[in-house]
């Protein structure tokens, strides 16, 4: 049986792979131009480029152009069932989270609003816009709505820093969320808050969370950078 040879961009592919699992290259550290790869393994910088072209698609490498090639970060990935917080995502991934809150209101509902949280005109609303962080790296922006007349016993701080687990120790307890994942680009503002660049990758998710009697308690619009976050299902 004749034994095919392998390509040399899959050697390569491979090669670089295997630094960046055993740590040779850092998460965000900027690897060597196509040329000094070409002369590294001694082949054409279209055969470097396509070694460096799949391990972009694979997540592993993130290519940004007029800067380079860097090493990219881990992405946090959440499951795609029940209903679970941002923050325990996060700290089930041995990261740390934190949050920025950018605006935190109590106002009248809008329409969508109304209609989300099955609460009319004349309800209020807390409406809030925060950068949810994992290792102080932004992952996503969003703007959460909840019925004023749910927390209005509750601090800021325990709604802003992790409502879950505050509706928890209320004894309240949580049921499932809806969600709508949709792809979009990364407006000039969104690029802004969340450290990428203006029509970037971003995953838009729409989420509707209940109380175990049917209650909606959140309704969130969110903007994760794509490269950085990724939903997966089980089955």
């Amino acid at each position: 049986m004749v034994r095919r040879e392998v390509p040399n961009y899959v050697r390569i592919h491979d090669t670089l792979k295997e630094e960046v699992e055993k740590g040779i290259w850092k998460i965000g550290q900027r690897l060597p131009s196509e040329r000094d790869l070409a002369e590294r393994f001694a082949v054409s910088r279209m055969t470097a480029r396509q070694a460096v072209t799949a391990l972009a698609e694979e997540g592993i490498l993130d290519r940004r152009v007029g800067s380079g090639t860097y090493v990219a970060s881990r992405r946090v990935r959440e499951k795609m069932r029940g209903t679970t917080s941002f923050t325990d995502i996060i700290t089930s991934q041995g990261k740390v989270p934190s949050t920025e809150v950018l605006s935190y209101l109590k106002t009248a509902p809008n329409e969508v609003e109304c209609e989300k949280l099955n609460i009319s005109k004349k309800d209020l609303i807390i409406r809030m816009e925060r950068i949810r962080y994992a290792d102080s790296v932004p992952i996503c922006f969003e703007v959460a709505s909840i019925p004023y007349s749910l927390v209005r016993n509750f601090d800021k701080r325990s709604i802003t820093s992790n409502f879950f687990k505050t509706l928890v120790e209320h004894d309240y307890v949580i049921s499932h969320s809806e969600q709508v994942v949709s792809a979009k680009k990364a407006s000039t503002e969104i690029a802004e808050y969340l450290k990428t660049r203006a029509g970037s990758a971003i995953l838009g998710v729409t989420q509707v969370s209940y109380l175990s009697d049917a209650t909606a308690f959140e309704y969130v619009l969110s903007q994760y950078v794509g490269d950085r976050f990724e939903f997966y299902l089980e089955r």
